[in-house]
């Protein structure tokens, strides 16, 4: 897209003229740190500028004043020597260093150093010109020398600059990152919202305005593409309530009337019993839509959920279950008086999905246990049986197939994937997470936690088999 490669252009160039400004600073720090020595190494009181002074100033019978003067001034001595070695005078000479040499001890030290002082000579018609300056100061390679200061210099300005170079890049680095980040950000979420199947907008000016255009105009049409699926849905609902309602009630007659034969009695017992099953599938897949699509209004209040699972096992026992399964409630005393903000009705349903999936899953019965914990602001809800439980294959198809619109499998008694789907809908939308456990032949759990403090979170769902 032309606006991003435009922003991502800018953002190029803007580290390439950084890097020449870099280029530049180093430049500068450069001079600005060896400016000084080498003025002194290459400047009037380098050695080669003081032999030439000296030597024009220099006799047989000594130095004049300006050239003494300047001598001492850069702390230099000096000594004229004569062809066969001795002094014709000397200047602030050191003690230790001698005053007579041979041609060998001359040729040592016109290269290098004298008693450690570097000593530099210059050859006149009278004889050989010595100037010695300070110990340390110069550093003597043959045919060149160098400033101690210049190479002492060398480490800690290259470490400086190597230094100053990485934290410069890295705050370039820095805050280009979180430019970037912050400009792209938003557009990342709200692509993210969109593979979700939600509705996103974004309000960006500048470059990428055009890219959050395009958000806009792809969200503009998944929301109504969602619009138009859970409407349908509501529709096909609401068509098919009536002609069921008529099936099941013609159903239950044949199947309540004496007169008929037991055989008749018996498949039309089966056809109301399908018929449910139908209105079942149909409500919560009416509910599952409205839900993924934030149509479902919540009607949210303070309850105690304490009181909500003995209500519905109330209910559930009146309703007349079989005397196959057991039902039981464990609520800690910490929990008892624990108060959720939620929607009774979606939790109540969420509750019976569960308690309806161990049911109909374990037809020869289980015992079906109701828990419910308070600890750290968090309420968990827990629905376990201890019947046949979940193969590692079924659950990994949970996961990957979490209902059967996306299934090929077209029988209706597998009720799992719809019925869990529901529950995480309603988990969900309540900010809370789901956890499913499961053991072969040995029952299977589905932990619900809830947050008091109503914060949110990202949700998670997960599915562990032993």
């Amino acid at each position: 897209m032309k606006s991003f490669g435009t922003y991502i252009s800018k953002h190029l160039a803007s580290f390439a003229a950084f890097l020449l400004i870099l280029v530049l600073i180093n430049v500068i720090l450069f001079g600005a740190t060896f400016y000084h020595t080498v003025s002194e190494d290459y400047g009037e009181a380098s050695p080669r500028a003081m032999l030439e002074m000296a030597s024009t100033a220099a006799t047989t019978e000594g130095l004049t004043d300006d050239a003494v003067q300047k001598l001492r001034q850069y702390n230099i001595w000096a000594m004229y020597l004569t062809p066969s070695g001795e002094c014709f005078w000397t200047l602030d000479v050191p003690e230790e260093v001698p005053q007579n040499y041979n041609v060998q001890d001359v040729a040592l030290f016109s290269k290098g150093y004298l008693e450690d002082y570097p000593v530099f000579v210059w050859n006149t018609d009278e004889g050989l010109l010595i100037l010695g300056y300070p110990k340390d100061s110069y550093m003597k390679i043959t045919s060149n020398y160098y400033s101690i200061e210049a190479i002492q210099k060398i480490p800690f300005y290259v470490m400086g600059m190597l230094g100053m170079d990485a934290l410069c890049l890295f705050l370039a680095y820095y805050f280009s990152k979180r430019r970037i980040i912050q400009n792209t950000e938003p557009i990342v979420e709200a692509i993210e919202t969109l593979a979700n199947g939600k509705p996103a907008s974004l309000h960006i000016d500048g470059e990428l305005s055009e890219i959050a255009g395009s958000v806009n105009k792809a969200s503009q049409i998944i929301s109504r593409q969602n619009e138009a699926r859970a409407n349908w849905i509501s529709g096909v609902s609401h068509d098919i309530r009536t002609p069921l309602s008529m099936i099941m009630g013609y159903a239950g007659r044949i199947a309540a009337n004496e007169a008929t034969t037991d055989k008749v009695r018996e498949q039309a017992e089966i056809v109301r019993k399908q018929s449910v099953k139908i209105k079942e599938l149909v409500q919560d897949l009416n509910l599952v839509s409205q839900l993924e699509y934030e149509m479902q209004p919540l009607h949210k209040e303070q309850i105690r959920l304490s009181k909500l699972i003995r209500s519905y096992v109330a209910e559930l026992l009146n309703s007349g279950i079989s005397d196959a399964y057991t039902i039981e409630i464990d609520i800690a005393p910490e929990a008892e008086n624990a108060m959720l903000e939620c929607d009774a009705r979606l939790i109540s349903r969420a509750i019976n999905n569960l308690v309806q999936n161990s049911i109909k899953h374990n037809p020869q019965g289980c015992k079906i246990l109701l828990s419910l914990k308070y600890t750290e602001e968090t309420l968990t809800l827990t629905v376990a049986d201890n019947g046949v439980g979940l193969t590692p294959e079924k659950l990994q198809e949970l996961a990957e197939k979490p209902h059967y619109m996306e299934s090929t499998d077209e029988r209706l008694d597998l009720r799992h994937g719809l019925g869990l789907l529901l529950v995480r809908q309603i988990v969900e939308a309540h900010d809370g997470s789901m956890k499913i456990d499961s053991v072969p032949m040995q029952g299977y759990k589905v932990t619900l936690s809830f947050s008091t403090l109503l914060k949110r979170g990202k949700n998670n769902v997960s599915f562990h088999s032993k």
